[in-house]
C-alpha cells in the first residue's frame, strides 16, 4: 500500500520538476507581454482605447512582416544586418517609381525584384565566397545605406503618390488598417512555408545541424541562400509598405527595423519552442516590443530610453535562449 510520504515523493519527482520548468520557459514571456498589457491597461488611460489598439497593431505590421523573414535566417543559423537598409532601399524605390509614372503594380514588383536581388548577393557572399553572414549582410548594408542616400540626395521624396499606394498603408477595410491585413498575411505564408512544407523542415534541419543534413542528402548550401534571400524579400515588402504609411519615401525609415526585428526574433526565441525560431515566436516578439514602445510613448517617455529598455530586453532574451540552448547564429 503506497503510503502518504511516498505519494508526496511522487507528486515532487525530477520528471515532474523537469515538466515544470520546460513548460514554465515555454510560456514564461507569454506571461510575461499578459502582465505588461495590463500594467498599461491599468494606469494609461488611452491605452486599452480602440484607436490605440488599432494603432499599436499598424505599428507592429512592417516589423513583423521584417521578423517573419528573418525568422527563416535564424532557423538556418544565417543572420541578415541588411534588412533595416533594405527596407529603407525599398521605401524610397517604390515611391520614385511612382511619382515617375510607374503603374502601382510594377512599382511594387521592382521593390520585391529589389529584395530578390540584394537577397541573391547576400546568399553568393555567404554560400560562395564564403563570408560569414554577419560580416557579409553588414556590408551589403552599409552599402545600401550608401545607396539610399545618393538616390535622393539625403531628402524625402514627397508628392504625387497615388491614392491607391497611400491607402495600402493608411487606409482601411471594415474597421481594420489594411497594414493589418497584410501583416496577418505574410505572416500566414511564414508559417505555412516554415512548419508545413519541405521546404520549411529542411530550413530548421540545415540550422540544427548542417553536415547531418548534408549527409542525408539535404543541400545546405541551397537552403541557407533562400534563407538570406527570404530575408530580404520580406524586408522588401516592408520598405514598400512603410512608404505608404509615411506617405513618403524616406531613406533612412527603416534603419531602426534592424534592431527591433533582430529583437522581435530573440523574444520569439524564449517562447514556444526556446531556442528556435518560429514565426508564431516572432509575432508574439512583435507585439512585446510594440505594446513596449505604445506604452512608453503614452507615458511620455524619452525614445533614448526606449532604445535602453529594448536593449535590455535583447539581452535578457539572449541569456535566456543562451543558457537553456546552444545558441549558434555564425
Amino acid at each position: 500500500m503506497t503510503s502518504g510520504s511516498d505519494l508526496a515523493k511522487g507528486a515532487t519527482s525530477p520528471s515532474s520538476g523537469r515538466f515544470n520548468r520546460a513548460w514554465l520557459m515555454r510560456y514564461s514571456t507569454l506571461f510575461a507581454l499578459i502582465l505588461l498589457f495590463l500594467g498599461f491597461a491599468l494606469t494609461v488611460d488611452r491605452f486599452l482605447t480602440a484607436s490605440n489598439l488599432l494603432n499599436i497593431i499598424q505599428q507592429i505590421s512592417m516589423l513583423t512582416i521584417v521578423g517573419a523573414g528573418l525568422t527563416f535566417g535564424f532557423a538556418a543559423r544565417e543572420m541578415d544586418l541588411s534588412v533595416g537598409y533594405m527596407v529603407g532601399l525599398a521605401g524610397i524605390l517604390v515611391p520614385l517609381l511612382l511619382i515617375n509614372g510607374t503603374p502601382l503594380p510594377l512599382a511594387l514588383l521592382a521593390g520585391v525584384a529589389a529584395g530578390i536581388v540584394v537577397g541573391a548577393v547576400n546568399s553568393a557572399l555567404v554560400t560562395l565566397v564564403g563570408v560569414p553572414s554577419l560580416i557579409a549582410t553588414l556590408a551589403t548594408g552599409s552599402i545600401l545605406y550608401g545607396i539610399n542616400f545618393l538616390t535622393t540626395g539625403g531628402r524625402a521624396i514627397y508628392g504625387g503618390l497615388p491614392d491607391s499606394y497611400l491607402f495600402l498603408g493608411q487606409g482601411q477595410f471594415l474597421g481594420i488598417p489594411m497594414l493589418a491585413y497584410a501583416m496577418v498575411v505574410f505572416v500566414l505564408i511564414a508559417w505555412f512555408v516554415m512548419e508545413r512544407t519541405i521546404f520549411g523542415r529542411y530550413i530548421y534541419a540545415v540550422g540544427g545541424n548542417l553536415r547531418a543534413a548534408e549527409l542525408s542528402g539535404v543541400n545546405g548550401r541551397f537552403y541557407r541562400a533562400a534563407a538570406l534571400i527570404v530575408c530580404s524579400l520580406f524586408a522588401a515588402v516592408a520598405g514598400a509598405l512603410l512608404a505608404a504609411r509615411l506617405g513618403s519615401g524616406q531613406p533612412n525609415a527603416g534603419e531602426r527595423y534592424l534592431l527591433d526585428g533582430l529583437a522581435t526574433v530573440f523574444i520569439g526565441m524564449t517562447m514556444f519552442r526556446p531556442g528556435t525560431a518560429t514565426v508564431v515566436g516572432t509575432f508574439f516578439g512583435a507585439l512585446f516590443i510594440g505594446v513596449i514602445n505604445n506604452g512608453l510613448n503614452l507615458i511620455g517617455m524619452d525614445t533614448y530610453i526606449q532604445s535602453i529598455v529594448k536593449g535590455i530586453i535583447i539581452l535578457v532574451a539572449v541569456a535566456i535562449v543562451s543558457r537553456t540552448t546552444k545558441l549558434k547564429l555564425l
